[in-house]
């Protein structure tokens, strides 16, 4: 696997020969050698033309664009390759049948509850006394196996991300007087921080989707919709516990993220350049990360197991394996 190529500084991405050459606004070029790059990520303004376009998605190599506020703003999404019209039929199928979609609904949420929960204890073990979230989140849980529509799942994980993040204000290490979820836009600096970090597992999500045969618009838990991925945001949810959530974690418990890494006369909406570029070398570093994995019995990298997850998916869509989400065993 290759790498992900970030944008900060103004400028031209051009194809150069059988290269890519960056040029930014003062003048200084770069080249990038394209073999190596899995995706780009865009957090400035950029001018391309079509013979770049082109080239890139020969490679099938996916942009991912952020605005000032680094929110994300959309993606570049070469044209698959990887077609496959018997696979596309079962999705639809999976998501049309209500009694199918529920069961995979079911599973991305039972997934991702129990990685909230191994987040609280991995901290309950650590003098972070979050007993009474976690005995909260264990009770609200054991209604996801029971529960018989989408709508009441969603009802359900709100509940428990609403505890789970009542817990932040224990485990995290600065006065955060964290409350509640806002994404429209974020309130504050820690609803800013998540919804830069899950944006970014979104794109990796996105990215190693892309790689697989599944068409990352129909999905089970969230309801496809206009102008997204709604596949990427189902997958995301089993990640976010595991990558984003400890991610961020780390990054305010060692002070590499404060107040001071966004700009306050703007609501903490908009995190700064040198934040941000930490943000995502440390993403970068955890992704690299490896874990023995229990089925296959060899390492595999924090990013592959987002398109193994892809690829179990897809087994359970053909009827060959029965979908369960990737869960925290450490």
């Amino acid at each position: 696997m290759g790498q992900s190529f970030y944008v900060y500084n103004n400028g031209d991405l051009r194809r150069k020969d059988n290269t890519l050459q960056f040029t930014s606004a003062e003048g200084e070029k770069k080249d990038i050698p394209i073999e190596r790059i899995d995706d780009i990520y865009v957090m400035s303004e950029m001018t391309f033309n079509t013979t770049f376009l082109n080239y890139i998605s020969q490679y099938g190599i996916p942009i991912h664009f952020f605005n000032y506020y680094n929110f994300y703003t959309g993606s570049f999404y070469p044209k698959e390759k990887l077609l496959a019209g018997q696979l596309l039929v079962k999705q639809v199928e999976h998501y049309t049948d209500h009694s199918k979609r529920i069961v995979l609904a079911r599973k991305f949420i039972e997934a991702a509850a129990d990685n909230i929960y191994r987040n609280l204890r991995y901290y309950n073990g650590r003098s972070k006394d979050v007993s009474v979230y976690m005995s909260e989140v264990d009770d609200l849980r054991k209604k996801i196996p029971v529960s018989q529509s989408v709508e009441e799942l969603m009802g359900i994980e709100g509940n428990i991300r609403k505890q789970y993040y009542a817990a932040w204000n224990v485990i995290v290490d600065q006065d955060i007087h964290f409350e509640k979820r806002v994404m429209h836009p974020p309130d504050n600096m820690i609803n800013s921080l998540i919804s830069y970090v899950n944006s970014m597992i979104y794109t990796k999500v996105l990215s190693e989707i892309y790689h697989t045969q599944l068409n990352p618009t129909i999905s089970y838990l969230h309801e496809p919709g206009a102008r997204r991925f709604s596949l990427c945001l189902d997958l995301s949810e089993v990640f976010k516990p595991l990558i984003g959530d400890r991610l961020i974690f780390s990054l305010l418990n060692r002070k590499q993220i404060t107040e001071d890494s966004f700009t306050k006369e703007l609501n903490f909406l908009h995190l700064k350049k040198e934040a941000s570029a930490t943000i995502t070398r440390e993403l970068e570093e955890r992704l690299k990360k490896t874990i023995m994995h229990r089925e296959l019995g060899r390492q595999v990298s924090y990013q592959y197991l987002m398109r193994l997850e892809a690829y179990k998916l897809i087994k359970h869509l053909i009827g060959e394996k029965e979908y369960e989400g990737f869960k925290i065993w450490w």
